[in-house]
């Protein structure tokens, strides 16, 4: 893996941890130190040339590299081995880091959710002002946090100098909250509109496609690589950001037909039928008709 995706990786997944922000502002006191020394025609101390020198190259890898970019664009509109190639390390990167530093952020989701279930927030037993309550402070703190982090924290962005001059602490910080006050928002409003029955072809369509999660996974992969890269369509940086959305949209009404439609002839997906036969190491039925 190159550098600067070691780099990015690092800054990606501690980002929001004071320690490692404390660490940067260590470096960048350094470097002020040194400019100062500098500007005073004094001789730099080994202390102050190391955090200088770190300094810089945090710069030089935080500033885009327009033809590393333009390279890596070109290899998305190449064929399946140039991408395999290109993507195997930094998945291997990524999927290590997000291992290791992911870990309590994934545990810390699943109890929250263990301790709603049992609070029997997800089976639909609580009061509907239960609801529109978590629904507002969900959305109320989350969406308030979401503003601060992004107009506050963009200049760490931009200029991350000015950024840790400024605050002593990083907005970032307050992501896993925002996550999960928004969280718990969404899952209010499901079950709220579940509970309305004011749309109950939707959610009959929902829970098709959540019948099917492992083959929608993986469907879902399957098309935005045909759509994106170039041995599909190869569209990869083509469109504007709002035009993703049209992606978006697309492919999930097309897996709301597709689900509903395969569910009223079969039992389960493709790909659950094959994880379900590989589990009890017995081929299962897969029609509707079929006997068991």
């Amino acid at each position: 893996m190159a550098d600067s995706d070691r780099h990015f990786l690092h800054w990606y997944w501690c980002s929001k941890n004071q320690l490692w922000y404390n660490e940067v502002s260590d470096i960048r006191a350094k470097f002020l130190e040194a400019v100062a020394a500098g500007k005073a025609n004094k001789k730099l101390t080994d202390e102050q040339q190391e955090g200088k020198t770190a300094w810089l190259e945090r710069e030089k890898w935080q500033k885009p590299d327009t033809a590393r970019v333009n390279k890596q664009i070109g290899k998305m509109h190449s064929g399946y081995r140039t991408i395999f190639n290109f993507y195997l390390p930094r998945n291997a990167g990524g999927e290590t880091w997000g291992m290791y530093h992911g870990l309590w952020d994934s545990l810390s989701m699943m109890f929250i959710g263990m301790g709603l279930f049992g609070w029997g927030f997800f089976s639909n037993k609580l009061s509907t002002s239960t609801y529109l309550m978590s629904l507002l402070t969900g959305y109320g703190i989350g969406i308030l946090l979401g503003w601060v982090i992004f107009f506050k924290g963009q200049l760490g962005t931009i200029n991350m100098g000015a950024y840790i001059d400024q605050y002593r602490t990083p907005h970032w910080a307050l992501d896993d909250f925002r996550r999960r006050f928004l969280c718990i928002g969404h899952a209010s409003l499901i079950l709220l509109i579940f509970r309305s029955r004011f749309v109950p072809w939707l959610m009959k369509a929902l829970a098709n496609v959540g019948q099917m999660a492992f083959t929608n996974y993986l469907m879902q992969s399957t098309i935005c690589m045909l759509i994106f890269y170039g041995y599909g369509f190869s569209v990869y940086n083509k469109l504007a950001f709002h035009q993703l959305y049209y992606v978006v949209f697309a492919v999930w009404i097309f897996q709301l037909i597709f689900s509903t439609i395969w569910l009223r002839y079969f039992r389960f997906g493709p790909f659950e039928w094959v994880w379900r036969s590989l589990t009890y190491w017995k081929k299962q039925p897969m029609g509707k008709g079929d006997v068991e």
